[in-house]
Parts: C-alpha cells; sequence; structure tokens
C-alpha cells in the first residue's frame, strides 16, 4: 500500500515516529507522501523523507496558511521541488468553512501552484471544502492555459466537483471518512468513481477510520481504509490494495524513479 498523504512532522508523531513506520510498514505500507502543510516546515518534511528510503514529500502552502505565505513565488516551489525526493506540489487548495486566509489569498496561492505543477510536471494535491464551485471553475479555466496533474485529496466534496475533477484526468484519494457512519454522502460520490483514479490516504494524525476512530491516526491503519473501500466497491480488499498502489505510483511516478 502506498499512503499517499501523512503529515508526519509535527508535534503529533515527535516521540515515536520511527515505532509509527514500523507498525506500518509491518502492515503493508511500502511508500508514504509527507505532506508540507506551510513553506517555513519544508525542510522539516524534506528531512524526513530524506532519511528513509520508502518516504518522498511534497513542499506547498495548505490554503489556511497563504495569508502567512503572500510573497512565495512560482519560482520557490519550482525551486524546492526539484530536490529528488520531493514527488508532488501542495497540498494547496480552497478552504471557505473556517475563513483563517481570505478567499483573495487562498486563490492567489492556489495559481501559483498550478503554476509550479505546469512547470514541475508534478501532481497538484488540492484540498477543497466549501469551495467546490469556484474550485471547478478555476480548474477549468487554469487547464485551459495548460495542463497539470490534479488530484483531490481526502475528498469529500459533491458529484460535480468530482466529475469535473475526472474530466480533467484528476485523481481522488479517500480516507477514513469513507468508513464514517455520517459521510454517506461521501461513499455516495466515491461509489461513481472509477478504481482506475482512487488513492489512499490516512491524512494522519487526523480522522481515524473505523475502528481507530477516536485515536491518533498513523499510517498503519491504512488497511480500514482499503477495507472501508473493498466494502463499498464490492471488491477483494487484496484487490483494493493493488490496484489503488498501482494507481498511486503512476500519479507519483517520480517516486519510482
Amino acid at each position: 500500500m502506498f499512503d499517499t498523504h501523512v503529515n508526519l512532522h509535527g508535534d503529533a508523531f515527535a516521540d515515536d515516529l520511527e515505532d509509527v513506520l514500523q507498525r506500518a510498514r509491518t502492515v503493508g505500507v511500502r511508500r508514504f507522501l509527507a505532506i508540507c502543510d506551510r513553506f517555513d516546515n519544508f525542510d522539516a518534511v524534506h528531512a524526513i523523507a530524506a532519511a528513509n528510503k520508502d518516504i518522498w514529500c511534497s513542499v506547498g502552502v495548505h490554503p489556511h496558511h497563504s495569508k502567512d505565505f503572500p510573497d512565495i513565488s512560482v519560482d520557490d516551489l519550482v525551486e524546492a521541488a526539484a530536490r529528488p525526493d520531493v514527488v508532488a506540489i501542495g497540498e494547496t487548495g480552497l478552504d471557505f468553512h473556517y475563513g483563517y486566509s481570505s478567499e483573495d489569498a487562498q486563490i492567489r496561492s492556489l495559481q501559483k501552484h498550478i503554476e509550479a505543477s505546469r512547470i514541475t510536471s508534478l501532481p497538484l494535491i488540492l484540498h477543497t471544502r466549501e469551495a467546490d464551485d469556484m474550485m471547478g471553475d478555476i480548474l477549468e479555466a487554469e487547464y485551459s492555459k495548460g495542463a497539470f496533474q490534479p488530484l483531490l485529496h481526502c475528498y469529500t466534496g459533491g458529484a460535480r466537483l468530482a466529475q469535473r475533477g475526472l474530466a480533467l484526468g484528476a485523481y481522488v484519494s479517500v480516507s477514513g471518512i469513507l468508513s464514517f457512519k455520517s459521510a454517506s454522502e461521501v461513499r455516495d460520490v466515491i461509489t461513481d468513481i472509477p478504481m482506475e483514479r482512487i488513492i489512499l490516504e490516512t491524512d494522519c494524525p487526523y480522522l481515524a477510520p473505523m475502528p481507530m476512530r477516536g485515536r491518533r491516526n498513523e499510517p498503519a491503519f491504512l488497511v480500514h481504509v482499503a477495507e472501508a473501500l473493498a466494502r463499498l466497491k464490492g471488491m477483494d480488499v487484496e484487490d483494493v490494495k493493488q490496484i489503488t498502489d498501482a494507481n498511486a505510483r503512476a500519479l507519483f511516478a517520480k517516486a519510482d524513479t
């Protein structure tokens, strides 16, 4: 399995990261993608990837933090992405639920990340919350200027954005949310997404899947995300693991070079 979204550089794993990684490896997680949420955290995220042969990383600014990095440039992102362990741009996107950063700041940051994705040919990790229509409009407008590879991460949006993304060649990642009793609408959307476009993630330390709900999430719990997807699709869980792993390896192709 490939855990395509792990947040390993914060306090949650400061005391036992090696144990956490070993538990994941024991249950079959063979690749990890460590996510950069703030540009000033990039060195810490990259250090984890550089120290582990089975971990790669991204570079980017989460929409919550876009107000804190108004001067980040496309060149900054492209230069960081040139490092061998960097295989994706982001996480970036639009989140209008909390309003930690203004809409304008989020849009400007997103557009810079899109351009960096175009230049580097690395996939673009997209976070969307309460911004489906605007995200769809921006992705379509930007794609018309030049292709890039979208990934709709930890997808909880509506069917329309999912289908608009798929039309642009996007992948969709599912997390432990898929197993939540309250997430029937998410399951309805994921039901209609073809398996060849789905990848798995934990988004740890957040969003622990059932039956680990309420605990600190960790990459070893990815197996429960695979099981939830297998139940939804009516498939054997080993087939789900194989297909989603192959999808993730195709998406993050730089990790195999």
